[in-house]
């Protein structure tokens, strides 16, 4: 087989067994909290640790691969991400886990941000057509089976093979990367901005830090409020510092253009908007509706499946139908299918958020398709790396700060409807323990110290106040998907895309995007 196809096998290959890895994650989350006794803000430390790797160091893994050569690079992010994989099915406990987590974002930006560098080199003219598309289509099957294969995995072995599932699959990669696929360099690649990438590194990280501290410490205190000013400080240091950097990380004159500008809203708005909203519906369906992980994979079928179909749908529109025709209606079919499934009572059924799936789902598949044109379709092709790159890791903050931000709101109102629930009941002064056994998945014990004449109504003020939370975030994600609908037809314009735009976007960007998010 000629080497440009073993370059493919491995991309795909690696690839594949990222975004599988980040739809699966999320399936198993209740059984995390349970085997680990992990709280709440555990598990979004599980998620958002790779989230902030990942959205840390795709810029500067880019520069790296173009420095060293992009197959070395690969190779050696392939390993980090397995070992990483080998340590979370090792974990012992949850900070142990989102360490390990950590290092999988480390392995995988680099994956991600060589992926497309080695397929652009391997390839041309029409072959390059080809590769971009089986990509584009592996991606997609990763994130359709991503659920049900997770929730197999957890239902009939346990959590932690869906990390070491990882490792054959990755020896695999490295394998052939190392024996199959030729090396290739950028001539007058871009210096590595050190200072550009420990400021906006940490700044986001104080953020994160800051969003997940105030769901149990609040807004006012010290900890918290230091957090948030430490990240205002750092990205004013970091934007200045972009500003007199002789070769940026990031190159704000990118921002001049309006359409670059619309893509990376929508980048952050998908991903904050939708995709972290997965993680708390996937609470809900295991820790209030008691769904085991395989059931709940497959219900969420009907977001991914429409995710699937309604990409390819995109794919044969973006050449005849303008970008942001399919962009912005894509964010208002998100927003009304969180509304719909909103208005969550104590009784719903799964089949509640049926409807709703299947539009968020449409929706997400018009948006994914043509978002990767909106960064590498408006600049010159020397600059398209850094461009999606960017666009990238606004996605990946939108992941991070859309689960911070979303668990504050959603951990602050869940207590409050528990409290208002129990009232002047024998029960009121138990209401803070019983929103973090909602939140923590330690329900059950938490029902077992009440007295067996209140459990019913422990239980039901549990439920109640967990649905109330979870309405609430889904009518915050819906908001901001509307608002991105608007921005994104106001700034988004065709003429601001240059020729032959379309060769990068057939393939995916680092997003996750199906079901998890990161």
């Amino acid at each position: 087989m000629d080497r440009k196809w073993w370059t493919l096998t491995a991309v795909g290959v690696g690839v594949f067994m990222l975004l599988l890895d980040i739809t699966i994650v999320n399936v198993a989350l209740p059984d995390i909290e349970t085997q680990l006794h992990a709280s709440f803000t555990d598990l979004q430390w599980v998620i958002d640790a790779y989230a902030l790797t990942l959205a840390a160091l795709l810029l500067t893994a880019g520069s790296l691969a173009d420095r060293l050569g992009r197959k070395r690079v690969y190779a050696v992010g392939t390993a980090i991400f397995t070992l990483g994989s080998l340590l979370c099915g090792l974990a012992t406990g949850p900070v142990f886990l989102s360490l390990a987590r950590a290092a999988q974002g480390i392995g995988g930006a680099t994956m991600f941000a060589t992926s497309l560098a080695l397929l652009a080199s391997a390839f041309r003219g029409r072959d390059r057509g080809i590769a971009f598309g089986v990509f584009g289509a592996v991606s997609g099957v990763a994130i359709a089976v991503g659920p049900v294969l997770g929730g197999v995995i957890v239902s009939l072995l346990s959590w932690r093979w869906i990390f070491f599932v990882n490792i054959p699959v990755g020896i695999a990669a490295i394998a052939i990367t190392v024996t199959r696929v030729d090396e290739s360099r950028e001539a007058s690649a871009r210096r590595l901005d050190v200072i550009g990438f420990l400021t906006f590194s940490v700044a986001l990280a104080a953020l994160i830090f800051g969003l997940i501290r105030s769901d149990g410490h609040g807004w006012g205190t010290a900890q918290v409020g230091g957090s948030l000013i430490v990240s205002a400080v750092l990205l004013v240091v970091f934007i200045i510092a972009e500003r007199r950097a002789a070769e940026p990380m990031l190159d704000l004159s990118l921002l001049r253009k309006p359409t670059f500008s619309g893509g990376l809203i929508a980048a952050f708005a998908i991903s904050a908007g939708l995709f972290s909203l997965l993680t708390y519906l996937v609470l809900y369906l295991q820790n209030v509706l008691g769904f085991s992980a395989i059931q709940t994979g497959t219900r969420l079928l009907v977001l991914s499946g429409a995710i699937f179909v309604a990409s390819g749908i995109a794919g044969r529109l973006t050449s005849k139908v303008p970008t942001k025709l399919l962009i912005s209606p894509g964010f208002v079919i998100i927003g009304v299918g969180l509304v719909l499934m909103r208005g969550l009572t104590g009784t719903s059924h799964w089949t509640h958020l049926v409807p709703g799936l299947a539009l968020a789902g449409v929706g997400a598949g018009l948006v994914n398709t043509p978002l990767a044109s909106t960064a590498v379709g408006v600049v010159e092709p020397e600059r398209a790396g850094m461009a999606s790159g960017i666009n990238s890791t606004f996605r990946q903050v939108g992941i991070a700060t859309g689960i911070a931000a979303l668990g504050a709101v959603f951990t602050a109102h869940l207590r409050d409807s528990i409290t208002t629930s129990l009232g002047r009941t024998p029960l009121a002064g138990s209401a803070g323990s019983l929103a973090d056994a909602a939140t923590g998945g330690e329900i059950g014990p938490a029902l077992a110290r009440t007295p067996p004449a209140l459990r019913g109504t422990a239980a039901e003020a549990t439920r109640m106040g967990f649905v109330d939370g979870l309405n609430d975030i889904l009518l915050i994600g819906a908001v901001l998907c509307f608002v991105a609908a608007v921005s994104c037809f106001l700034l988004i314009r065709q003429r601001d895309f240059t020729a032959g735009a379309g060769v990068v976007a057939a393939g995916p960007t680092p997003t996750g995007a199906g079901p998890g998010g990161p």
